[in-house]
């Protein structure tokens, strides 16, 4: 503290910078021990405009990295996910610094459309501003401040703004002055809340004797939960003596207390500064009904006991709005799920499997955009389609809730089947399994990318907390389809590259029967360099080949389609096997591509039943012979092509007789880490010799299909099969 208290005399007799006029520490108080700077400064800020609760980070030294350093109006562990915020992240407090501006959230939908993470965590109403705390040159911080619920307009006033802005300015000069001299304020060093808004109890002797007199329960709370009075009566219904609760959270005395469902409550009340309540049971039947009514130093807390039969009670759900049918566990659970979910089918799954049970919806439609018209993505829980149907190829311009959710980029909801039909007259079918319906505009970085629709069986209400929640998951879910739209457009493209790469079809040979597979084994793109291809020659002649080029992405599967053209145009001016490699091989040098490429070259004589053989660091054929036994063409090669343009590529005569099978494959088929490649080998050829007499186009399903799951690597896989007649 005193090297605060050496800048603080430094800086009141300082002359501002950049045209700002002189400050003094008396401007947010004289700071001391209790009150360091900082909290003065948030406290003015919250006075100033109304803020129910706010906080200051500062820059951690040499990382972009946000700490909470001050925080007031309530307890800390409720921001405890955002104590460190990295400037990349998307909360409010790194977008005000990343912009240099003032971010403003205007309420609980805007929160979730923007901020779905903090949604889902927070699901209350409040509005928030975030504001950086910097000079021109220098940034040292930023500040946020929260008002409940429907005590501030949607909007900030210019006068707002303007105390603000200059406030977080002034912040800025005196945290750059003590920095010049020789005292920075350091993260994490000024954890306290500001004076003026710490709980206190005080009152007159004879106030304290009146509420004691009361027959109901009255139990004061502060801002972190801990009980600083209760009457007699609240102790006699809770079951406890008062010296057993003072000072204690309630919820860590009373087990039958402890529950999430009361916490969203309390937090509710906080947050929102509104009041709610909950029906709890003291074992063993004693209903008790609680009514929490907060301020900003804390909460007043009325306790009656509900009469009646506990059977008569309404369930512990009663009274908790609805928003945590879905918990927080589920809520990460689904976060974490839709970061792994890959196409557009795997997010909507998740969606109908973790969603759809949680809230307690009886049906569920995901709608997308296409040509200005709706597309129904998929659809769970409709027993009637028709109804789904008519929603496909519909004008983003109807009159229907769903487009005009997508339109709109706002949540509406229905708790009826005749509030809908006031409002969209002749759009009810008159007979339909559901009663209300929830249409969730999923919006990604302020845009509209779909709608879900949710359904329910029967009358539903959705209690404010209950809409923030949906709009939260309605965020997330749209983050995960627009990932998962564009992997399926770039698997799309990939597929496309890829069935362009390779033949279309195989040629027909008269004197030979032949298969081929080409199996994708990588994620995401799913494209490669392993190539297969079968160029009939004149007569009964032919040439068959398969390769390897080193790598899964774009660069791979083009230098592989240069590698097959190349291949072809050799053989088309009649070079010989070892030659047609030769050839291939100073190319890729030339190209300096820095890939490499693995190759089997086959010119087959079918009249003569032979074959002509030459490879450059490719896994060894094999061939089946006519009644059984399986042969590795274990026979002279050169290099990987690429490396050495001087290398040659000895040719070696392979007979192939009527009835047997040749198999040319990549090193999918039968290589994996930690695994000898002469047994795998092995194992492919003793699974070929079982099923040799079948048809072609069965082997080469039955080789790809029983692959030993060991040997399962996802590497690509190319196999081509022929069997002379």
């Amino acid at each position: 503290m005193r090297a605060w208290e050496r800048w603080c005399r430094v800086s009141d007799g300082a002359a501002g910078t950049h045209g700002q006029e002189r400050e003094t520490a008396t401007d947010y108080g004289r700071s001391g021990p209790d009150q360091p700077i900082l909290s003065f400064a948030l406290g003015r800020m919250m006075e100033s405009v109304g803020a129910h609760s706010g906080a200051v980070y500062l820059l951690a030294p040499g990382q972009p990295v946000l700490v909470m350093t001050v925080m007031a109006g309530l307890p800390r562990v409720f921001a405890a996910p955002w104590e460190r915020v990295t400037l990349s992240s998307a909360v409010p407090v790194a977008d005000a610094v990343r912009r240099r501006g003032l971010v403003w959230i205007g309420g609980a939908e805007d929160m979730a459309a923007r901020y779905p993470r903090i949604s889902v965590v927070l699901p209350y109403p409040f509005a928030m501003a975030a504001l950086p705390v910097a000079t021109r040159e220098t940034v040292y911080g930023a500040v946020f401040l929260t008002w409940p619920g429907g005590s501030h307009p949607e909007e900030l006033t210019d006068e707002e703004k303007e105390r603000l802005t200059s406030a977080c300015d002034r912040l800025a000069l005196r945290l750059e002055r003590a920095a010049r001299a020789g005292a920075p304020a350091l993260p994490g060093a000024d954890l306290v809340t500001p004076a003026s808004f710490a709980a206190t109890m005080s009152g007159a002797v004879e106030a304290v004797r009146m509420v004691s007199r009361l027959p109901e329960g009255l139990c004061a709370l502060d801002l972190h939960g801990r009980v600083t009075y209760l009457n007699s009566a609240a102790a006699e219904l809770l079951g406890v003596a008062q010296r057993r609760l003072l000072g204690a959270q309630p919820w860590a005395v009373l087990p039958w207390l402890n529950d999430p469902v009361y916490e969203d409550r309390y937090r509710a009340a906080l947050i929102s500064q509104q009041e709610t309540g909950f029906l709890a049971l003291r074992p063993p039947n004693h209903w008790l009904r609680f009514r929490l009514h907060p301020s900003t130093t804390g909460l007043s807390a009325l306790i009656t006991p509900e009469r009646g039969s506990p059977e008569a009670v309404p369930p512990r759900r009663h009274g908790t709005a609805g928003a945590r049918l879905v918990t927080i566990n589920q809520l990460l659970t689904l976060s974490g799920a839709l970061t792994e979910a890959a196409g557009v089918r795997d997010v909507i799954n998740l969606m109908a499997e973790q969603i759809v049970p949680a809230i307690g919806c009886q049906a569920m439609v995901v709608l997308g955009t296409e040509g200005g018209r709706l597309r129904v993505l998929d659809q769970r829980g409709y027993e009637d389609p028709e109804s789904v149907e008519r929603l496909n190829g519909m004008r983003l311009s109807a009159p229907v809730p769903a487009a005009h959710a997508l339109a709109s980029g706002v949540p509406t909801f229905f708790e009826s089947r005749a509030e809908l039909s006031r409002v969209y007259p002749g759009r009810v079918p008159a007979r339909g399994e559901l009663s209300a319906w929830a249409y969730i505009p999923l919006v990604t970085s302020g845009r509209p990318v779909g709608v879900c629709v949710l359904g329910y069986s029967e009358p539903h209400r959705f209690p404010a907390d209950e809409r923030a929640i949906l709009t939260s998951l309605g965020g997330l879910a749209a983050q995960a389809l627009e990932r998962a739209r564009l992997f399926d457009a770039k698997r799309r493209l990939a597929h496309g590259l890829q069935d362009a790469l390779l033949p279309q079809a195989l040629p027909s040979l008269p004197a030979a029967e032949v298969a081929a597979r080409y199996l994708a084994g990588t994620q995401g793109m799913e494209i490669g360099g392993d190539f297969y291809d079968l160029v009939p020659l004149r007569g009964q002649e032919a040439v068959a080949l398969v390769g390897d080029v080193q790598g899964h992405n774009v660069q791979a599967a083009g230098l592989m389609g240069q590698v097959r053209t190349a291949v072809r145009a050799y053989t088309a001016v009649g070079q010989s096997p070892g030659e047609v490699m030769r050839s291939t091989n100073r190319l890729l040098v030339d190209l300096d591509a820095q890939l490499f490429a693995s190759c089997v070259y086959l010119h087959l004589d079918l009249e003569r039943h032979r074959a002509f053989l030459a490879h450059a660091g490719h896994p060894h054929p094999l061939l089946r012979a006519p009644g059984g036994g399986v042969e590795v063409l274990d026979l002279p090669g050169g290099p990987l092509l690429g490396i050495d343009p001087t290398a040659d590529y000895p040719v070696s005569e392979v007979p192939l007789p009527p009835g047997s099978v040749l198999v040319l494959y990549t090193d999918g088929l039968v290589e994996s880490p930690g695994t000898d490649l002469d047994e795998a080998v092995a194992s492919v050829a003793h699974r070929l010799d079982g099923i040799g007499d079948l048809p072609l186009e069965e082997i080469a399903d039955r080789l790809i299909s029983e692959r030993d799951p060991e040997h399962a690597t996802g590497d690509d896989i190319a196999l081509l099969l022929l069997r002379p007649r």
